[in-house]
């Protein structure tokens, strides 16, 4: 009866064994092609950073001409 588990076990550890080596193996191309996705930038990506500084610069742009806007009427209010 103990001899079972111990003709099973090396049969079991065989399919993690070669998991394992698949993942050590691999591990360097993944690790790879995260960083040149992380250096790099793809056509779409400038484009939504471009939109997204469009869209702030709008913001801003908005911003100061309410903010002279109420100026004027406080000063136009004033005399």
């Amino acid at each position: 009866m103990r001899i079972l588990p111990i003709l099973v076990l090396p049969l079991l550890l065989c399919g993690c064994v070669a998991r394992v080596a698949a993942h050590v193996v691999t591990a360097p191309f993944k690790v790879a092609g995260a960083v040149i996705d992380a250096t790099t930038t793809s056509q779409s990506e400038a484009d939504e950073k471009r939109g997204r500084d469009m869209r702030k610069a709008e913001e801003r742009q908005q911003k100061a001409d309410k903010k002279a806007a109420n100026l004027a009427r406080a000063q136009a209010e004033d005399r």
